[in-house]
């Protein structure tokens, strides 16, 4: 099992860097919404 998640984290190395970009950005958008409210 732990080939099985190495050889694929090899596979998909570009994509999963994008996908952790895109969660990244999700989340500052979330608290960066609930903050707004705040400012007003």
């Amino acid at each position: 099992m732990l080939s099985q998640i190495k050889t694929t984290f090899t596979r998909s190395q570009s994509t999963i860097l994008q996908d952790a970009a895109g969660a990244v950005s999700l989340i500052v958008m979330l608290v960066v919404a609930l903050h707004l409210p705040s400012g007003f």
